[in-house]
């Protein structure tokens, strides 16, 4: 960061309002300017701030440059706020390039991701001795492209852990591309609005998942884990790293 950053790109978090970053809070209260991803950001985030807010919903990438243009020439701080981590599916290189573009500085402030929170939501852990150590974050081809060679069919090769991204609404084609890879018995999870007050999370097989997320309405805003990594959380690996064993010895512990 440069004292001349006056713009932000903050991870809000996955949907709690307590999921926020302390730095993320702080530039929050800060802030002159917020424009935030209003149909996925917990607008409890925004109350009492004194900062004009807005909600970049309805708002094209010629617009919230042009917003943040202004308000940098003002001298303002301006906070854009976008849900879970900016890394993940958050649409910020474009911004970004349009920023550098105008010689504007800028600063990325993470956030706790979705993938994260669900995992926090299921009390799993990803990564299982002896089962994965793998975590691939992804998702399905839809309006947006996907390379060829990271197809689900060709990413489920690994059978490592899976955690997939704005997919729900091609649940069927989901469920046979993963099916090419994967047992018809590994386990699946479906979480919607993770870390939400409404959250909801459905656990069954890959074969039922289809059936399962229909009857259950979901149809958006969920995120899909597959993998042999999450008998964990149903106490059914019983898997122990090295790391705590009594024989393992290390620098801090003789």
């Amino acid at each position: 960061m440069t004292e001349k950053c006056r713009v932000y790109f903050v991870g809000a978090g996955a949907g709690d309002s307590e999921l926020i970053t302390v730095k993320g809070r702080r530039l929050l209260d800060e802030a002159d300017v917020v424009i935030y991803a209003g149909s996925l950001v917990n607008p409890a985030l925004l109350d009492g701030i004194r900062a004009e807010i807005y909600d970049s919903a309805g708002m094209t990438l010629d617009e919230t440059t042009d917003t943040i243009k202004r308000s940098f020439d003002k001298g303002n701080l301006v906070v854009r706020l976008h849900t879970g981590d900016p890394a993940f599916y958050g649409a910020i290189s474009e911004q970004i390039n349009r920023l550098r573009n105008l010689d504007i500085p800028y600063e990325v402030v993470p956030g706790v991701s979705s993938a994260m929170a669900g995992a926090a939501a299921l009390g799993q852990e990803l990564t299982i001795p002896e089962i994965s150590q793998t975590v691939i974050f992804t998702r399905i081809e839809g309006s947006t492209p996907v390379p060829e060679r990271e197809a689900i069919a060709e990413l489920a090769k690994n059978r490592a852990t899976m955690v997939i991204f704005l997919s729900v609404g091609m649940i069927e084609k989901l469920r046979d591309e993963l099916l090419k890879e994967y047992p018809e018995e590994t386990p699946v999870a479906v979480i919607e609005k993770a870390s939400w007050p409404d959250e909801r999370i459905i656990r069954c097989t890959l074969k039922e998942i289809a059936e399962k997320v229909k009857e259950a309405g979901i149809k958006k805003t969920a995120l899909i884990y597959v993998g042999e990594a999450l008998k964990a959380s149903e106490g059914g690996l019983n898997k122990e790293s090295r790391l705590y064993h009594k024989d393992f010895k290390h620098e801090y512990r003789k």
